[in-house]
């Protein structure tokens, strides 16, 4: 066997090429595509950006309620616009909807102070005050208060008399209802209010005395708009309240040795509430801890109200109004016999003159005419 070196076999074609050609220089040399420099800047942006959301990320944190107070000019500044993100912006809105009282703003802080301030100090129906219009009275043909002596007030001053002294305890009234009266009339516009107030403005300037004039004509009261002071809460509320006390109703006025009492709200029970025992209790809670106090009640006309009959029976005396040339005998007795729960009435002639030997009574001091 004839032994022979082994033949060498040539590439194939695309070989030859490409040892002839050199096509891998294009390859081995370091040649930068023009395109690079852009590929660069986008890298560099988009790594910006990655890095601004870690930021953004780190800084995102609860929203702190002890953090300070935006300053006012940069609340009011509404159109800025401002970056919330979804979670930011829930948090911002559900804190603002449950304010902490240390993020409070100060006008807020300021009226819940003022507000829980006389809540405090007393009931909201205690503590009231009225200023007596005497302008008002004097245009009305009232007694002013303070004013030189008329010859209405002087007649009222014999009138008072006459029950101070039952007041007093020199009659026969039950002791319960001696500090209390009862002005009332068988028909309306005979003057009933009208009496009732001067009475109480004359008792007021006793020295030894207080007055509390109830405004009891629940249907139509009138007392605290002629005296020009504003209603309110009155003797209907604190009986159908049973857990009020009756004097948190009262309102004290400038007219020294003065209170009112208003007549309450409308109900379609007032006599029921007054025939009930809670009235009884109320009475006696107004002039219990008050002895000088003589409560004074302007009742609804007898033949008009229910009401009427039923104060009877709470207090110790009555004085019927009775109208010159206008009230009849036959409405006065009637009315007399519907408040027969008193048995102490007396009688006062309205809207006459009276006069002696010719001169009109008062006319001794000088000014009666």
């Amino acid at each position: 066997m004839n032994q022979h070196s082994p033949l060498k076999t040539r590439g194939s074609l695309l070989e030859r090429a490409a040892e002839v050609y050199d096509f891998t220089a294009a390859i081995r040399a370091p040649v930068m595509p023009p395109a690079q420099a852009n590929d660069t800047a986008s890298t560099r942006a988009l790594d910006d950006a990655d890095e601004s959301r870690r930021q953004a990320r780190k800084r995102k944190t609860p929203l702190v309620l002890s953090a300070p107070e935006p300053e006012l000019d940069d609340a009011l500044e509404l159109d800025r616009p401002v970056d919330l993100g979804a979670d930011d912006e829930a948090e911002t809105f559900e804190d603002a909807a449950a304010p902490s009282e240390e993020a409070a703003p100060f006008p807020i802080a300021l009226l819940d102070q003022a507000c829980e301030q006389p809540r405090q100090a007393t009931p909201a129906t205690a503590c009231r005050y009225g200023t007596v219009d005497r302008e008002g009275l004097l245009d009305a043909g009232f007694i002013l208060p303070d004013a030189p002596v008329s010859a209405l007030a002087e007649e009222f001053r014999i009138i008072k008399r006459q029950l101070l002294l039952k007041v007093s305890g020199r009659g026969e009234l039950p002791a319960d209802k001696r500090q209390t009266i009862l002005v009332c009339s068988a028909q309306p516009d005979e003057g009933k209010t009208f009496c009732a107030l001067n009475l109480a403005l004359s008792l007021a300037g006793e020295r030894d005395v207080e007055v509390l004039l109830v405004d009891g004509d629940f249907a139509k009261p009138e007392i605290l708009s002629i005296l020009g002071i504003e209603g309110g809460p009155g003797l209907i509320d604190a009986i159908a309240d049973e857990g009020s006390d009756p004097n948190d109703f009262v309102i004290e006025t400038d007219v020294r040795g003065l209170s009112v009492l208003p007549a309450g709200r409308q109900a379609n029970d007032v006599t029921e509430l007054l025939s009930s025992e809670r009235t009884r209790h109320v009475l006696t809670a107004l002039t219990r801890n008050h002895p000088k106090r003589v409560v004074i009640f302007d009742s609804p006309p007898a033949l008009m109200a229910s009401p009427a009959s039923v104060l009877a029976t709470h207090v110790g005396q009555i004085v019927m109004i009775v109208r010159a040339d206008q009230t009849t005998e036959a409405d006065l007795k009637e009315a007399v016999a519907l408040l027969s729960g008193c048995d102490h009435v007396s009688l006062m002639l309205n809207a006459t003159g009276f006069t002696v030997g010719g001169r009109r009574f008062g006319s001794y001091y000088g000014y009666g005419q």
